[in-house]
């Protein structure tokens, strides 16, 4: 078959563009973030409470641990994947093109807007 899966309207992108696929990438990145952060609280929370037995105390530390790592991690890919797709759309509508160029300097402005606040 030679015939387009999709109608589309007329003169519309076969592809998303830099804005659609912020949605996805900030959600995705806080998804991974969460999953992540998740894991290494539960790491973490075994860890500190390897001396105790196992009791309600116990558990009650290592779920803190869990949501705590979560929400910051989570938080912090999320924010990071904000920064990245707002820059690209912004960096696309200044230029007017789609390339690579974009993608890399929306991730060093990023980089640098994310170090900015750090100590050396």
């Amino acid at each position: 078959q030679d015939t387009d899966e999709f109608i589309l309207p007329t003169g519309a992108n076969k592809t998303r563009g830099r804005f659609e696929l912020a949605f996805f990438t900030i959600g995705g990145c806080c998804m991974t973030g969460a999953a992540f952060g998740a894991l290494n609280g539960l790491r973490l929370g075994l860890k500190e409470t390897q001396n105790m037995a196992w009791s309600k105390p116990r558990n009650v530390q290592i779920l803190n641990m869990v949501t705590r790592q979560g929400a910051l991690w989570a938080n912090t890919l999320g924010s990071l994947a904000l920064l990245y797709s707002a820059f690209g759309v912004i960096i696309e509508k200044t230029r007017g093109a789609e390339d690579d160029l974009n993608t890399i300097a929306a991730g060093t402005l990023t980089g640098m807007l994310y170090k900015s606040t750090g100590t050396v």
